[in-house]
Order: C-alpha cells, then sequence, then structure tokens
C-alpha cells in the first residue's frame, strides 16, 4: 500500500471531503472536460471502453441540451434563494460515461447558481476512491453522489444519489422482479427522465436544503 493511501486512511471522512472539495471542479469546467472529451472520443477512468466513450458523446449531448431546457419554477426558485443556513457546499462524485449523472447534474448546477451560499464542486469517482468509499449506496460505488457539507465546520449535513428518488424506486422495483436492469428498462429510464424534466431531481434538491 502506497504513503497516499496510508495517509488517507488515518485522515477523518472530514478531512478527506475537503481534499475533495479543495481540487474540485466548478460546473462549467466540467462541461468543458465533458466537450473535450466528447471531442476527442474519450471518457474519464482508468480504463476506457469504447460504451463509455460513446455514452460520454451521449451525455455531453444530453447535458448541453438539458442546460437550455431545463425550467425551475417561480415558486421553487423563490425558495432556493431565501435559502439562509450556513454556507455549504455540495460536492459531487461522477464520471464522464455516468447516464444518471448527466440527468441529474445540469439541475444540481441550476439550483447551486441561484444562491450564493450553495457551492457546487465536482470530483470524478475513480480519483477519489478515499471518498466514494466512504458514501456508498447499498454497498456500491453508485454515481452521481452528492455530499453536501457545512462550510465552516466541515461538517457533513446530508447525501444524496444516485438518482431522484422516483426514479431509484423504478431500478428497485425492476431489479427485484428481473434481477439486472435490462437494456429495455434502460430505455425506459430514459423515458422517465425526459418526461420528468428534471422536476423531480428539483424536489429532492429542495428536501436536502430542507425548504420541503
Amino acid at each position: 500500500m502506497n504513503t497516499s493511501v496510508l495517509e488517507n486512511l488515518e485522515l477523518t471522512t472530514e478531512e478527506i471531503i475537503q481534499k475533495g472539495i479543495e481540487k474540485g471542479m466548478s460546473y462549467p469546467d466540467y462541461r468543458a472536460l465533458m466537450d473535450g472529451l466528447a471531442a476527442a472520443g474519450k471518457a474519464t477512468g482508468p480504463e476506457v471502453s469504447e460504451d463509455m466513450v460513446n455514452y460520454t458523446l451521449l451525455n455531453q449531448r444530453r447535458m448541453k441540451r438539458l442546460d437550455k431546457t431545463l425550467k425551475i419554477d417561480e415558486a421553487s426558485a423563490d425558495r432556493i434563494k431565501g435559502y439562509t443556513g450556513n454556507k455549504v457546499t455540495w460536492l459531487v462524485l461522477t464520471e464522464s460515461w455516468c447516464g444518471d449523472a448527466a440527468q441529474s447534474l445540469p439541475m444540481i448546477h441550476k439550483v447551486a447558481a441561484l444562491n450564493d451560499d450553495i457551492s457546487l464542486k465536482i470530483i470524478l469517482r475513480d480519483e477519489n476512491l478515499e471518498i466514494m468509499n466512504r458514501f456508498l449506496t447499498n454497498g456500491a460505488m453508485s454515481i452521481p453522489k452528492l455530499v453536501m457539507v457545512e462550510d465552516a465546520s466541515g461538517k457533513i449535513l446530508n447525501e444524496w444519489g444516485s438518482r431522484p428518488k422516483t426514479a431509484q424506486q423504478m431500478v428497485v422495483d425492476y431489479k427485484n422482479e428481473h434481477g439486472v436492469l435490462t437494456p429495455e428498462f434502460k430505455e425506459e429510464l430514459q423515458v422517465w427522465y425526459n418526461k420528468d424534466k428534471g422536476q423531480s431531481m428539483l424536489n429532492d434538491l429542495l428536501e436536502l436544503l430542507a425548504l420541503k
């Protein structure tokens, strides 16, 4: 085991998270990374497959569209702007090929952008396994994963991931019945995302901020 890994094992979860925040990307920087990967036919991660490259290209197009089309209703926007809790950072773990992240990150960005007390930082899962392994979902390294941190104290206030609640329940129900997620189900999930237009994600974020 190398020295850096040993050092990280000795750090608290809060200290590990702070390291992630310090090296995190802004949303515009992440979008620029996605654009560059798509143009070069590449993807994030230590072992890149053709499928991962194709998903990255699809996600880049999807995020570009969602950045333009997602809307936050006036009442929700007012609640977000009125958030007066302590300043927080949303640290999101993701990878370029993750379809759920491409659906969720544009809305996460739009919400954070409405209030100066909410900062968004993005890091890559496979470059930050010491963080990911402390925020597993049912034992899995599911992404996207959002960790909400109080800036002043470094305290972890809440977490979210890896899908909006309604979508996550769809996945759980399907797995319970069929064992695995089939290509047909993944298409069905994509249809759900398209119809939902980010509103379930918005509701989850309002709950995260205790605004609902």
